[in-house]
């Protein structure tokens, strides 16, 4: 089964249990948004999928949008925090730790971009996936200042969250209105 497959196969299978236990719902967007946001891990977690297709769930089914979104955002909050956090400790050593060390180009450009957009590449990061595992722990790396840093990325943490589980209510509501 490929990559593409199985990731498919997940995101059907939290869905299916979100949609049987809504309680868990904003446990699990925590968790998924903190791996997303996640060094390295992200590379390997799909999860915005996943939150595109719980947002579908919020409209349909009657799941409240706040407790998710603020799970989300602080799960994704976390997860940047973290790799800032490793950044800071490991510092440039990093650049030798998989996957990074198979990817040398990474830490440069990853430099490149914050100097150059500063507390503005947090939020910018977010919204790409390679920026999104790499750039919180650039700016560890290089020690942006820290409050600069977590005022960026709580911002922009509840703004993509917010996109995401709003992408996939819109689509829910466009679905619905399509096919009655």
């Amino acid at each position: 089964m490929s990559l593409e497959s199985q990731a498919h196969v997940l995101t059907q299978q939290v869905v299916e249990f979100v949609r049987a236990h809504e309680a868990w719902a904003a446990p699990i967007v925590g968790a998924l948004a903190f791996g997303e946001s996640l060094a390295f891990i992200s590379l390997v977690l799909p999860a915005w999928a996943v939150l595109v297709a719980l947002g579908t769930l919020i409209g349909k089914s009657g799941i409240d949008f706040w407790p998710i979104w603020i799970a989300g955002a602080v799960g994704a909050a976390l997860g940047d925090w973290l790799s800032y956090w490793v950044g800071i400790k490991l510092g440039p050593a990093v650049a030798h730790v998989w996957p990074l060390s198979k990817n040398p180009e990474l830490i440069p450009r990853g430099e490149r971009f914050v100097a150059k957009w500063g507390p503005l590449a947090i939020f910018i990061g977010r919204f790409s996936g390679p920026l999104r595992a790499t750039v919180p722990l650039v700016a560890g790396v290089f020690l942006m200042p820290y409050w600069r840093f977590q005022t960026a990325n709580f911002v922009s943490a509840f703004v993509w969250v917010a996109m995401l589980l709003t992408l996939g209510d819109v689509v829910a509501t466009i679905f619905t209105l399509i096919w009655p």
